[in-house]
């Protein structure tokens, strides 16, 4: 059986992956975290902004992984290096002098 270690997510990340890296570790969802974090952080119980850079400093990142179907923060594949095709653009229209109107 392979222990669990509390790492920095890198795939779930918004600031440095704290948050992300806690609620995996504990199974649950980042954006309640997240979302806790927030109030937390309003009402001032604490001091969380602190806290969140200490562990910051203190939680090591994640390792990377090979698997090109893991998609990293925003969507973007980390080994997709293949540039896009972009279709051609379309050609503007001619405008007439009389088509123009008096404003």
């Amino acid at each position: 059986m392979k222990m669990k270690k509390l790492t920095k997510s890198r795939d779930n990340k918004m600031v440095s992956g704290v948050l992300a890296g806690i609620a995996e570790y504990f199974g649950f969802d980042p954006t309640m975290l997240r979302i806790i974090y927030g109030a937390a952080t309003l009402i001032g119980v604490g001091s969380p902004f602190i806290l969140y850079i200490v562990l910051a400093i203190v939680i090591p990142e994640a390792p990377r992984t090979n698997n090109s179907e893991n998609t990293g923060a925003y969507g973007f594949k980390p080994g997709n290096n293949r540039p896009e095709k972009k279709e051609p653009r379309k050609e503007a229209e001619k405008v007439k002098e009389e088509d123009w109107s008096d404003f």
